[in-house]
């Protein structure tokens, strides 16, 4: 047993004894990893495909909506969501909107994807089935290796 100090609802700090079954509580995975198809180029000409997408928060999804540039484009959205979630892209972790519209179109529709799925289907799998030979079968797009690569 190991005592813990715990704080209660109304401030008061008890002093209180945690068994190890009360302790293993379940953890939740908050960031994902990515690679992006493309990758971002940032000023000096760098190309930069892994990064990092955190869950997002209710605030994350409400805060865009008072943005003046998605109050004049819905489209725009997605661009300042996106740059709220992402917190790194290769060595750039100042991620902002004008980041996220710098990126090519086929990465920015990946990150849309991505945060669907880790945002509202709790995973970063994919069914795909195999060109060749049609066989169905899922892909972690979080795995950062290349289809086909073990």
């Amino acid at each position: 047993m190991r005592r813990v100090l715990s704080t209660s609802a109304r401030g008061e700090v008890s002093d209180e004894e945690r068994t190890p079954a009360r302790e293993s509580r379940e953890t939740l995975r908050t960031e994902f990893p990515f690679e992006l198809p493309r990758g971002y180029v940032d000023d000096d000409g760098t190309v930069h495909r892994s990064g990092v997408m955190r869950l997002a928060t209710a605030r994350d999804e409400l805060i865009p909506l008072r943005d003046d540039r998605v109050r004049e484009n819905a489209a725009y959205l997605s661009v300042v969501l996106i740059a709220r979630v992402v917190s790194r892209i290769g060595t750039v972790d100042d991620i902002h909107p004008g980041v996220i519209e710098d990126l090519f179109a086929s990465d920015l529709a990946f990150l849309q994807d991505f945060y669907r799925r880790i945002n509202a289907e709790g995973h970063t799998r994919a069914a795909v089935t195999c060109p060749s030979c049609q066989e169905n079968f899922a892909v972690d797009l979080a795995g950062g290796g290349r289809p086909g690569e073990s």
